[in-house]
């Protein structure tokens, strides 16, 4: 596995918009605020010339910005990637990124959500390890909430464990500056299927499950070389759902282990549910997890784990051998870089 040069003062953070740009007034201050903060701290940062555009969600057509994240990538004036943010139609980008290339002089790429498209074949086609974490955006809130503090621990070296976080937004407010940090509503349970105790370690690997069942079986998904490549450490799935409900959800794990992904497999851990839209068949995120596919591998199960886009959120390094552990309703991942 390989893992690129972290970021050290007087680096220059790339901003690329793969995805979607800012749509609205409080998103555009939100990329503003964070870029001060970032230089206040030492960073340089460079914007695509997209950074500010949405249209459908789109910061521009699929081959500007597959062109563009490739042209951040390979530009050595640039140390970090952290994509601007998240959106609906990166798939679009990846058939104009050239990987090939990109592979040849390897940076960290940083995002969340869709840019789950980019993190997934850097990692399982070309052994980058990646880091599905906070998007540029979330950089520019006010005050940092601790997953933005783990975040930058992280992005600069210092590896540390993750312990469980204290609340979560479980209902977003209207953003009226775009500084506003997280609505914390609920409070954090980790919660184990079918094991009182949760520690396990091996290779860690997922992210968005949206986007990995767009991937699934394209010639940007490596999964089945992936896993092969690391059996001997055992695979940990991590994924956290944006949009799917809780019979997508069931039939989304039928797939996935019909495909191979969870061959040597010694444990799978869940976001906090995304959409909470109530199941016509009556279905919880428990009934539904016990209901598929993936209750018959013997295997430990955790969920409403803090990775999900009911923040905050754990920075997770994808390609890197996790530790999990998970009881009583806590719970912490740790990471080993080899």
């Amino acid at each position: 596995m390989i893992y690129p040069k972290f970021l050290s003062k007087g680096d220059t953070i790339g901003v690329p918009s793969p995805s979607s740009g800012a749509y609205d007034e409080p998103h555009c201050n939100k990329y503003k605020n964070s870029r001060r903060k970032l230089e206040e701290m030492g960073y340089k940062v460079e914007w695509s010339k997209n950074v500010f555009i949405s249209d459908k969600c789109r910061s521009a057509d699929g081959e500007t910005r597959g062109k563009e994240f490739t042209d951040m990538m390979t530009n050595p004036d640039i140390d970090f990637i952290m994509c601007s943010s998240g959106g609906e139609f990166i798939d679009e980008a990846l058939p104009y990124i050239d990987f090939e290339n990109i592979a040849k002089n390897p940076k960290w790429v940083q995002g969340f959500s869709d840019p789950q498209g980019i993190l997934f074949p850097l990692t399982t086609k070309y052994d980058i390890a990646t880091l599905y974490g906070l998007n540029f955006g979330d950089y520019g809130t006010e005050p940092y909430g601790r997953d933005v503090e783990d975040n930058l621990q992280i992005i600069t070296g210092n590896i540390i464990k993750q312990d469980n976080y204290e609340m979560f937004e479980n209902e977003h407010i209207k953003s009226i500056t775009g500084l506003e940090p997280y609505n914390y509503t609920d409070k954090v349970v980790w919660k184990n299927l079918n094991r009182d105790k949760v520690d396990v370690t091996g290779r860690i690997i997922g992210g968005n499950l949206d986007v990995i069942l767009e991937l699934c079986g394209t010639r940007f998904d490596g999964t089945a070389n992936f896993i092969e490549r690391y059996k001997d450490d055992g695979i940990i799935w991590y994924l956290e759902n944006c949009e799917l409900g809780k019979e997508d959800l069931i039939r989304a794990m039928w797939k996935l282990n019909e495909m191979g992904y969870f061959k040597y497999t010694k444990a799978i851990i869940f976001g906090r549910n995304g959409n909470d839209k109530e199941s016509y068949l009556g279905y919880t995120y428990e009934t539904a997890l016990k209901d598929s596919a993936i209750a018959k591998l013997d295997i430990p199960i955790v969920y409403d784990i803090d990775v999900s886009h009911k923040g905050p959120s754990m920075t997770i390094i994808n390609g890197a051998i996790a530790n999990v552990k998970s009881e009583n309703g806590k719970g912490s991942i740790s990471f080993e870089l080899r």
